[in-house]
């Protein structure tokens, strides 16, 4: 969603390195391209102006002046504006000091209250509760039913006396579902309200009716993500009618231009506090500002994709994987079976695609992100589990005969077999190379992380074998050269541990050189 926004940005960061400090038009013209970039992006007029004044301001301050790299200061204030409307810190939850809590849902049809209440019961069992949903969308056709899909679904428990469509009270079965709750022994009530095409007397009055009947502690907003500026209206409205406690953005995997989820913490004064971001029930998290400034800028969201691992990977299981690595065997004990028990658990954790765009710097390449193929796992998957457990545990016994067979088990080419058994000799060896402490292969070494000493060793071994002339003279002319050649490299490469013949072909990696500006 926020691609646009954030291609605009890097490139009018990248106008400012290099830059040994910022002249009053370099402060302008950056200003006058984050104002272009944040329009675009269909954030509310009010809000740009207000963000344009603050960067400036500071920009033009002392902590831009006198830093030593100007331009990685205007980033860092870039940054810590859009967290500020964002919403600032993250919101958490309130939670009754008597269960049970209740959770009232409002916002227009379509914005995907019924399926959010889903994610969010999902969210909340996954926290150690017991949440119960309640139809009180007896208006829109089948809503009772979809509502019981979702609940059935995410494994959570649902209230529906009313068959809806027309039928039923709301306002009743709001206020029976927390004598419900209290007999079941549930601690939170998700209550699902309807909704209308727009803002009208009716939906405001149904709401304000189920708001006092049940007294929740917190009103979600729910808003769709993609509407625009007519979100922020929105919500306007329902504040003054209804009133709500927090924020919650869906569809954050649209493709629009999503403005409107920079606009509508600043413009309300609530906070966002969940974003849905795909289809599935487990595509919903906490909203957090720093996070999603962070993802706009292109610095990745490391935070989220670790708590994402330790969601998906056991320690258990994590420390065994080690262990095989890390044996004298050189990793041999890693097989192909353990292989795909990880493959597996990553697939866990989400696409491919959504868990590498976290990544710093992988806005540079999104475009092949876009075009990975998650079908490569499964087919993947299907080459390994077409193997004998024996194949499976060495695969340095799969002849011919054997990748024949497993292609034709698989439905792939023998030559994606093959493939597949020689890319994972290559993965196991730099694996078991990096769980020893020997560093990344083919990079030079580096204080703590190996590699260095071991190349050099290496390299020791392989001119033990040289030939030495059989001329004195040359032999003393060709030593007193190597000795002058060793304390050169002593000189220029010891002080970071790098070997000098390498040090000269050396570079950063390009998501580096873009932070070190």
């Amino acid at each position: 969603m926020f691609d646009t926004l954030s291609d605009r940005l890097s490139a009018t960061f990248k106008n400012l390195r290099g830059k040994g400090r910022l002249s009053e038009a370099d402060i302008d013209a950056t200003a006058r391209e984050i104002r272009i970039a944040l329009l675009e992006a269909d954030v509310a007029l009010p809000v740009v102006r207000a963000f344009i004044a603050n960067v400036k301001e500071r920009a033009r301050g002392v902590e831009v002046s006198q830093a030593l790299n100007p331009a990685q200061q205007v980033v860092k204030i870039v940054n810590e504006e859009l967290v500020a409307i964002l919403g600032g810190e993250t919101r958490r939850l309130r939670f009754a000091k008597t269960a049970p809590t209740v959770i009232m849902l409002a916002g227009l049809q379509g914005a995907g209250k019924t399926t959010l209440a889903g994610k969010l019961g999902l969210w909340l069992k996954g926290q150690g509760h017991s949440p119960l949903l309640v139809a009180c969308d007896l208006q829109r056709p089948n809503a009772v039913n979809q509502l019981s899909v979702v609940a059935d679904r995410a494994g959570v428990a649902v209230y529906a006396p009313e068959p809806g469509n027309g039928v039923g009270d709301p306002v009743q079965v709001a206020k029976d579902s927390i004598e419900f709750a209290k007999a079941k022994v549930h601690d939170i009530v998700i209550v699902d309200t309807a909704g209308r095409l727009g803002i009208d007397q009716e939906l405001m009055r149904q709401a304000a009716d189920i708001r006092d009947a049940v007294s929740p502690d917190e009103i979600l907003f729910v808003v769709d993500a993609m509407i625009g500026q007519d979100a922020v209206n929105t919500a306007e409205a329902f504040r003054d009618g209804v009133g709500f406690d927090g924020v919650v953005l869906s569809k954050l995997d649209g493709d629009a231009r999503g403005g409107a989820a920079l606009s509508i913490a600043h413009v309300t004064g609530k906070q966002v506090m969940f974003a849905s971001n795909g289809e599935k029930l487990e595509d919903f998290d906490a909203f957090h500002p720093d996070r999603m400034a962070s993802r706009i800028l292109d610095m990745g969201d490391l935070l989220t994709l670790i708590e994402q691992a330790e969601k998906t990977f056991s320690q258990e299981e994590a420390a065994k994987m080690a262990s095989k690595l890390q044996s004298s065997k050189g990793g041999k004990d890693f097989t192909l079976d353990d292989f795909l028990a990880q493959m597996e658990q990553v697939r866990k954790m989400g696409s491919i695609s959504k868990l590498l765009g976290m990544l710093p710097g992988m806005g540079q390449i999104k475009d092949q992100i876009n075009n990975i193929d998650e079908r490569d796992i499964d087919r993947t998957a299907a080459i390994i589990k077409s193997m004998t457990p024996k194949e499976r545990a060495e695969p340095t016994i799969i002849n011919g005969s054997r990748r024949a067979r497993i292609a034709k088990g698989s439905g792939v080419e023998v030559s994606a077999v093959k493939s597949l058994v020689e890319r994972f000799f290559e993965a196991r060896k730099m694996m078991s190379k990096m769980a020893q402490g020997g560093g990344m292969p083919g990079m030079p070494g580096m204080p703590g992380m190996g590699g260095g000493p071991g190349r050099q060793k290496k390299q020791v071994k392989q001119a033990k074998g040289k030939r030495k002339s059989g001329n004195p003279m040359k032999r003393k002319a060709e030593e007193a050269a190597a000795a002058e050649r060793r304390e050169q490299a002593a000189a220029q490469g010891g002080a970071f541990g790098l070997p000098a013949q390498e040090d000269k072909n050396f570079e950063l990696p390009d998501e580096f050189k873009k932070f070190m500006g």
